[in-house]
């Protein structure tokens, strides 16, 4: 895949952040037959969780959506189709992260939205699509949200959302 697959969006409020997730849920939805691995990564406080829980409300969970700060993962069922939120915040090393055992997350259908990846760098499979949430300059509640396609998968379920 080729930088040519990144949009940057400036998102304003936490409802805009939470209806861009829903956005891309829904777009991820659309591709049944593939698992899927997204990475997000910003600031404590940039906006992840807010995305997360649209990503979430757009696969059909009712609902407040917290993120998995101390059990790490929180799964999600829905009509077969699996989707997993994992925050690595809490991570000292690496290796910390073999016990969950993520490869074996990523079966047919799954999503695997992953806050703090750099926590687990080199342990983790690879992003399809990864997410970069940063602070507008100057300070206030706007956002810059990078998202950078690096599969197919994600470079099609981008696409679908951006129609």
């Amino acid at each position: 895949m080729r930088e040519s697959n990144s949009k940057i969006l400036n998102i304003q409020t936490p409802e805009a952040m939470r209806q861009l997730g829903m956005d891309i849920g829904t777009a991820l939805l659309a591709t049944t037959d593939k698992p899927q691995c997204v990475q997000l990564e910003g600031e404590l406080g940039a906006g992840k969780t807010t995305l997360v829980a649209g990503i979430v409300a757009a696969f059909g969970v009712k609902g407040p959506v917290r993120s998995p700060t101390y059990t790490l993962v929180e799964p999600y069922e829905l009509d077969g189709r699996f989707l997993y939120h994992m925050d690595l915040y809490r991570l000292t090393d690496p290796d910390e992260i073999e016990p969950l055992g993520v490869r074996e997350l990523l079966v047919p259908g799954a999503v695997l939205l992953i806050e703090w990846p750099q926590r687990a760098r080199g342990r983790l499979p690879p992003a399809d699509l990864s997410i970069a949430i940063e602070y507008e300059d100057p300070p206030g509640e706007g956002r810059r949200v990078q998202l950078t396609c690096t599969s197919q998968v994600a470079a099609e379920a981008l696409a679908r959302m951006l129609r």
